[in-house]
């Protein structure tokens, strides 16, 4: 298979997390803004998609890792290869420097983590994202998730992606990720944050229409360099099972240059 030559879009310069404008991006060292985590995830995942159609999103294990910026109008190219079991693929752009990484192992036998369980139903205030308000193992606030055909087709189109599976319902991998992001942002106001890497566990097809109930948790929290990191612990359910574990990590304050 030829390698996947999409253009970096981004389409968060209007969202609140401002390090996707030029100007806070270029205050904290960056050329310019950045091109969302959640959109490089979704093309990395192009080559699952082309080889195993809708298998890998219905039982596969999977780690990506962000490691240089994304800048709108970029030429990406996507490579993969096999090594021992797994899928792995990689992100450059067009001066050859890597940007991202991801690998894939297909039916991976993960047990569930045992914090899927946690929910939390009374409601929390939105409160600004600092060292002593994220508090680990607290529970944030369960919601329901219920993507629509637009919302779906809207995630796919943000990759150029006209893959048919995807325009007969099943829901694209950059959605299902970018949700987790909704996660932070539904309680915490952050300025200025980065995806940095997910692990995700991909247990059920989760389909447009599917009824999705988010529970979440935060699981660490460190420091590193003048930046401050947050993990969470994300699991979608669907119809009493869990169909979908993420391992979500973010600098939510980032250290400036």
């Amino acid at each position: 298979m030829n390698a996947h030559n999409p253009i970096a879009r981004n389409f968060a310069v209007d969202s609140e997390n401002k390090i996707h404008s030029d100007v806070i991006a270029k205050r904290l060292g960056f050329t310019g803004a950045l091109v969302p985590g959640v959109t490089v995830f979704g093309h990395l995942t192009w080559p699952l998609t082309e080889m195993f159609g809708d298998r890998w999103l219905a039982g596969s294990h999977v780690t990506t890792r962000f490691l240089k910026p994304a800048y709108d109008g970029e030429r990406l190219t996507i490579t993969h290869r096999e090594d021992e079991g797994k899928l792995l693929t990689e992100c450059h752009n067009s001066g050859g420097v890597l940007l991202a990484n991801l690998a894939c192992t297909l039916e991976a036998a993960l047990p569930t983590d045992a914090r899927a369980s946690c929910k939390r139903s009374t409601p929390m205030e939105r409160v600004e994202i600092t060292w002593d308000t994220v508090h680990v193992d607290e529970p944030l606030p369960t919601y329901r998730w219920e993507p629509d055909v637009v919302h779906n087709c809207e995630y796919a189109a943000r990759l150029d992606d006209d893959t048919e599976i995807f325009q007969q319902g099943v829901l694209h991998p950059h959605a299902i990720l970018s949700q987790a992001n909704q996660v932070l942002v539904r309680c915490y106001v952050m300025p200025a944050w980065i995806h940095t890497g997910s692990e995700i566990r991909f247990r059920k097809l989760l389909r447009v229409g599917d009824e999705i109930e988010v529970r979440s948790v935060p699981i660490e929290k460190w420091e590193r360099k003048g930046h401050q990191f947050i993990k969470l612990y994300i699991a979608y359910w669907v119809r009493g099972e869990v169909a979908t574990e993420i391992y979500h990590t973010a600098i939510f304050r980032v250290a400036e240059k």
